[in-house]
């Protein structure tokens, strides 16, 4: 435990705290000097308190009690008959000296218990705050882990399999001891151009989620007609995307967006319903004005989704399906640059998806 007679931290510190403690008595006996006319001076002996008191909260308890006694020094002398002794013509003045005198000690022996208790407080709270700070950190650091976990299961698996299929292929058609008729070569090749499509736009979604985590997904803004953004979503689907209904609002205003990211939005959210439902289902998108804005509705067939937001977290996957899950995560933070939204509809029998896209008030034409 902390001593309460606090030593000075440095000389400067002891010279200053002695300095100001004989300036404080001097204060006080000159104010007692000029209030006695007035006052009976008995009564003013208590002043020396404003003289300890704030010695004890400044330098401590043993200070403090210095200049109690000087106090009771002081007031004897100058004021105390007869003066300028340390005499006392009157035996009750003795007592009035010792009352002044264990009052002063009680009070700066107080102060000096109120400063440690506050600087007790003080350096518990910069614990606490320490502690606190550590715990963050550590779990920001169990979150890092566990999102590099998830990356690396997701990945390992999406990269596993189109590799697979591509060394498969490839190794058929390098094999000269393997016969194949020209609609077998052609599978094989088809096979080997898609699977690399598959890893392209594996690389491309980790680029981008990356982007979007680190802030740097600035949208280049834009106006844009709602058939060209959709039109060029569906052609990004390759032979998939002849099982998608394209039904369009010939009101819809254009939106000022950045077309490569929402061409991305539209595209992840037709790779989700094309890879959740039934593969002789049909999976309609649907543009509509909406209070100026436009809403564009995906719909599918597939079994529909549980929890409406936690799809959208980045390397969850929904279903029984593997993979790395950043399609849905992708689409909401290229919405969200661009000044819209996506969430999920709870009315279908499957999933249904809506992309809000903001359209400007007013549309200026120049020449």
């Amino acid at each position: 435990m902390e001593s309460p007679f606090r030593r000075p931290s440095s000389k400067s510190d002891a010279v200053v705290g002695l300095l100001t403690a004989a300036g404080l008595v001097v204060l006080v006996t000159a104010a007692i000097a000029v209030l006695k006319r007035w006052v009976p001076v008995l009564s003013l002996g208590v002043l020396y308190i404003f003289a300890v008191l704030p010695v004890a909260v400044f330098w401590g308890l043993a200070l403090a009690c210095a200049v109690s006694v000087a106090s009771m020094l002081a007031f004897n002398w100058f004021f105390l008959p007869p003066t300028h002794t340390l005499q006392l013509r009157d035996g009750a003045n003795w007592a009035v000296l010792a009352v002044y005198l264990a009052t002063a000690v009680v009070v700066s022996a107080l102060a000096a218990s109120a400063r440690r208790r506050a600087e007790l407080a003080e350096a518990r709270e910069r614990e606490a705050a320490a502690r606190a700070a550590a715990e963050l950190e550590a779990e920001a650091l169990r979150r890092s882990d566990s999102l590099k976990t998830a990356l690396l299961h997701a990945v390992s698996h999406d990269l596993r399999s189109p590799l697979t299929a591509i060394v498969a292929a490839a190794s058929s058609l390098a094999n000269p001891q393997v016969r194949l008729d020209q609609a077998d070569h052609d599978e094989l090749v088809a096979t080997i151009r898609s699977e690399a499509e598959r890893l392209n736009r594996l690389v491309g979604n980790l680029l981008d989620i990356s982007r979007i985590r680190s802030g740097a997904a600035a949208p280049r803004r834009e106006l844009w007609p709602v058939e060209d953004l959709v039109g060029r979503a569906v052609e990004a689907m390759g032979a998939r995307g002849d099982r998608v209904e394209i039904e369009l609002d010939p009101d819809a205003p254009p939106v000022l967006v950045d077309a490569v990211q929402i061409e991305s939005v539209i595209a992840n959210l037709l790779d989700n319903a094309l890879k959740f439902s039934p593969p002789e289902s049909v999976v309609r998108i649907r543009a509509e004005a909406a209070d100026g804005d436009v809403l564009i509705h995906v719909l599918d067939e597939g079994p529909g989704i549980g929890d409406r937001e936690l799809v959208f977290e980045p390397f969850h996957s929904a279903g029984t399906a593997r993979g790395a899950g950043l399609g849905l995560a992708i689409a909401r933070g290229f919405a969200d640059a661009n000044g819209g939204a996506v969430w999920a509809e709870d009315d279908a029998p499957g999933a249904h998806l809506v992309v809000e896209l903001p359209a400007p008030t007013q549309v200026t034409v120049t020449a």
